[in-house]
């Protein structure tokens, strides 16, 4: 008997968890997510890997591009709107290697990157992560 397996989830099936986190961000912070764009690659590109100081495109899941809101300002002009990028192999090499639901490893994702979007460091939102109940 030959067993027989679905495809992957697609590009567009992860931009379309991402959305369904951001609809789940409560207000006053879903307030401000106006404009961030998302995007699905398969992997991070060598020169992101090295400008956030990673070897193995395995390891990065996630990344925010732009601006912190604590860093905005109404004189900066000529910026590309925020996005967040979703790199989808290795979201779903994880999503194999885990126990995780497919839903809450895109939407963890997500909000971390979120985090950025605020001004949150890696350190502060897993001080954060450990601190919730």
């Amino acid at each position: 008997m030959i067993r027989r397996f679905g495809s992957s989830p697609s590009a567009a099936d992860f931009e379309a968890l991402a959305h369904a986190a951001f609809a789940r961000i409560p207000a006053p912070f879903a307030d401000h997510l106006d404009g961030i764009v998302v995007r699905v690659e398969e992997f991070a590109d060598a020169e992101t890997l090295a400008a956030v100081g990673l070897s193995d495109p395995f390891e990065l899941t996630g990344l925010y591009h732009g601006r912190p809101m604590d860093k905005g300002s109404v004189w900066v002009a000529g910026e590309l709107p925020p996005r967040i990028t979703l790199y989808r192999q290795p979201l779903l090499a994880e999503w194999c290697e885990t126990e995780v639901m497919l839903e809450d490893l895109v939407t963890h994702v997500v909000i971390h990157e979120v985090g950025h979007h605020f001004g949150l460091s890696d350190a502060a939102m897993h001080a954060l992560e450990d601190g919730a109940p």
